[in-house]
């Protein structure tokens, strides 16, 4: 049982020619990567559908559809788009290169292939596509954390709100006008406020200081005499 790192490393090979496939293999078995072959285009576009592949090194000439169009396919897909595809091709003009980047492909590797130039660059794009999936699961870990944090901050700014608001019926004094606190005995002088007290602790209120004109007739009725001597001269 191969249990290197580059076994868990899957490489899907496409190439209409048995013989590509035999050499392809033979190179990339020996570093102990993990390896599927297709000998169409079609049977490619199935295969990863159906199954994960870290990298796919893609033959550009093949009779049922070409490289090309497999390649445009993978990357129209999200499913599909983050995999790595590498051409196979024997034509080495800027117009073909550039045309197979245009579609997607991260690099191509030329015919006859070049056995340390071919690990290098499969090397390469593997470790690029791990460093990839990695940023990916961190941002998805951290967005799924964002939203996390929302929620909570939402749950305790309604629980704040809830808890800062006066809510319900409140047990009051007919007399003395204080308040009794929530699940007290009201048999008990201690259960009972005065709403100053009572307002403090439940809401986020502040209190200044006054006295109403009838409390001041009432109280203290010869500053009242005097006020009101002093507005009518």
């Amino acid at each position: 049982m191969n249990d290197s790192p580059k076994a868990a490393l899957r490489i899907l090979i496409v190439d209409d020619i048995s013989t590509n496939i035999q050499v392809l293999g033979n190179i990339l078995r020996r570093e102990g990567y993990s390896l599927s072959f297709a000998t169409s285009g079609s049977q490619a576009l199935s295969m990863v559908l159906t199954d994960s592949f870290d990298l796919v090194l893609l033959d550009v000439m093949m009779p049922d559809m070409d490289g090309y169009e497999v390649c445009a396919r993978l990357k129209e897909r999200g499913e599909t788009r983050s995999i790595p595809v590498i051409f196979l091709t024997a034509r080495t003009s800027p117009e073909d290169i550039a045309r197979g980047f245009h579609t997607g492909a991260v690099d191509y590797i030329t015919k006859p292939f070049n056995s340390e130039e071919l690990l290098a660059r499969v090397r390469t794009h593997l470790a690029l596509k791990a460093s990839a999936d990695t940023i990916h699961a961190q941002n998805e870990r951290l967005s799924a954390g964002n939203e996390e944090l929302k929620r909570v901050n939402a749950e305790l700014r309604q629980a704040l709100q809830e808890i800062r608001t006066l809510r319900g019926i409140l047990p009051i004094c007919a007399n003395c006008k204080k308040i009794r606190l929530k699940d007290t005995d009201p048999r008990k002088q201690a259960s009972w406020v005065v709403l100053e007290e009572y307002l403090t602790r439940h809401t986020e209120a502040e209190f200044s200081h006054g006295i109403c004109p009838e409390c001041l007739r009432r109280h203290y009725p010869s500053i009242c005499e005097e006020i009101e001597d002093d507005q009518s001269s």
